[in-house]
């Protein structure tokens, strides 16, 4: 199996009719079934079922589709990166970020780091802790910017900063116009918290510290989802502060008594070589990093 086939296959995946497909190959129809029917048998599966209206993709050519997009766009990244030793640092950064203050960390470093090196590109891919952890593990990324706790025993991890919990609820709710509010004062309310297992034991944890228990009715896995939520009065969010000033219509309030902080940690995989330009983009905001702190 190898890229060449992967490319194929992906683009009869994606127009489902064999005579498309060559077409946007540029390559004749016979050859190119000769190719998927090549696959077919390497893999030991059918990737297609083939009617009379056209093709359709079998669970195993579902699979293959999905994890083809993934490998071609390593292969194309890796390829930039190589051709760019040449040419000095350049390519394509692809940098993983959770929701959050992470973003905005990101933007800053990325415009920093432009500034000195300004053949290089980047790519943001978003998602949940696990996701961008779950993307560095499996070699498709090299960094990413997650929310603690992770996995130390296989990442290595920079703390880049931190930022209050929060309760968002639209500026209508009852608890808009308060100040700080006290985490006792949330055991009343539905409460909607980030969807991630550890960070769910965590809240129930921080309630059961003030003595209340909370009343969790749903979950949500980044900044709009709980700008939505809130807006819409489905309950109240949990969520770190992310911008000083929500959306309008949008009231932030500070969660204390206790206070807990979400801590943003640069994350790599242990005892693995990064490519150039990741290990020059981790160097820069270490030295950016040790920079603030003078």
């Amino acid at each position: 199996m190898d890229l060449r086939s992967l490319n194929y296959f992906s683009v009869v995946a994606e127009e489902l009719n064999f005579t498309r497909a060559a077409q946007r190959l540029n390559m004749s129809q016979p050859p190119l079934s000769n190719q998927i029917k090549a696959l077919e048998e390497e893999l030991g599966t059918l990737l297609f079922v083939r009617g009379s209206r056209g093709v359709a993709l079998t669970e195993a050519g579902k699979l293959l589709y999905r994890r083809s997009a993934q490998l071609l766009d390593l292969a194309e990244r890796t390829r930039e990166e190589v051709g760019a030793l040449a040419m000095g640092l350049s390519g394509t950064l692809c940098l993983g970020s959770v929701a959050g203050l992470a973003p905005f960390l990101a933007a800053r470093w990325i415009a920093g780091f432009r500034g000195e090196f300004p053949l290089v590109r980047f790519e943001i891919v978003n998602g949940s802790s696990d996701d961008i952890i779950d993307q560095i593990q499996r070699g498709y990324i090299d960094l990413g910017i997650i929310a603690a706790p992770y996995d130390s025993e296989h990442m290595e991890g920079l703390e880049v900063g931190e930022e209050p919990w929060c309760a968002f609820v639209s500026d209508t709710h009852p608890l808009a116009a308060d100040g700080d509010l006290p985490l006792r004062t949330l055991a009343g309310f539905p409460l909607i918290v980030p969807h991630r297992r550890s960070r769910i034991d965590e809240i129930r944890s921080w309630f059961r510290q003030a003595g209340a228990e909370p009343a969790i009715i749903g979950e949500h896995s980044n900044y709009v989802d709980v700008l939505a939520m809130a807006g819409a009065n489905v309950g109240v969010c949990i969520f770190p502060q992310t911008a000083p000033e929500p959306m309008p219509g949008i009231v932030c309030r500070r969660i204390v008594e206790p206070s807990r902080t979400a801590k943003y940690l640069l994350v790599h995989k242990r005892n693995t070589s990064l490519s150039e330009l990741s290990q020059a983009f981790l160097d820069y905001v270490s030295d950016a990093l040790q920079a603030q702190q003078v």
